[in-house]
């Protein structure tokens, strides 16, 4: 898609009208953005989309009633995967971020970030696929844009006790936990976790769950 000459459609869903409303008139003033539907809480956003009123980006409140951001992202997921979602929130925890990236998110936008990397985000999730806010952005969108036939490579260089361990990272388990179920010492299994640093050119544990999840490894 070349987006500097393509509308993106958007979706906006939060149960803050004044807030989704601000935000829908500051994103219609941007470029070649287009808020094309509006949602008080995902079960509406769900309707609407059903409805035949498909975007291109979803811009999600975390916390919603009825069905929120981590159900809504789900459903979208196992529906409408092309669709790309970016979340807003205030909780940006290693172990949201992983559930959420598991459920289908494609990066993170605090409420508090201002219009320019609102823009970015959404022009960097619709041309790469994902959107992430550390100093691994840059390596981590260059992965993700590399062939399949890479991913079968990276795979192939990763001993069996490396995908097992990410396979590991990529759930709510403490490492402390993942040791235990991997019947390794703490000490072995921080090794493990260090040479990935390395080897992935990431910087933490979110940054493991993305490669993961891009590279088809597969997760409990």
């Amino acid at each position: 898609m070349h987006i500097e000459n393509t509308v993106i459609r958007i979706a906006l869903a939060d149960d803050h009208t004044l807030l989704r409303t601000a935000l829908a008139t500051v994103i219609n003033k941007t470029g070649n953005f287009s808020v094309e539907l509006e949602a008080g809480d995902g079960s509406e956003l769900i309707e609407k989309i059903q409805n035949g009123n498909i975007p291109d980006v979803v811009l999600l409140d975390l916390n919603m009633p009825v069905f929120d951001g981590y159900e809504t992202a789900k459903w979208l997921q196992q529906n409408f995967p092309a669709i790309h979602i970016l979340m807003l929130t205030m909780y940006d925890t290693e172990p949201t971020m992983i559930r959420l990236l598991q459920a289908g998110v494609k990066g993170f936008l605090r409420k508090d970030t201002d219009i320019n990397e609102l823009r970015f985000a959404i022009n960097s999730v619709v041309r790469s696929g994902y959107y992430y806010t550390n100093n691994t952005t840059g390596r981590l969108i260059n992965l993700f844009r590399r062939s399949q036939e890479h991913s079968a490579l990276v795979k192939a260089m990763l001993s069996e006790m490396e995908i097992k361990f990410l396979r590991w990272a990529c759930t709510d388990l403490t490492y402390k936990e993942i040791a235990k179920e991997m019947q390794l010492n703490v000490r072995a299994v921080d090794n493990l976790r260090d040479n990935l640093f390395g080897k992935l050119d990431v910087k933490n544990r979110v940054g493991l769950v993305m490669y993961s999840i891009k590279h088809g490894i597969q997760t409990f």
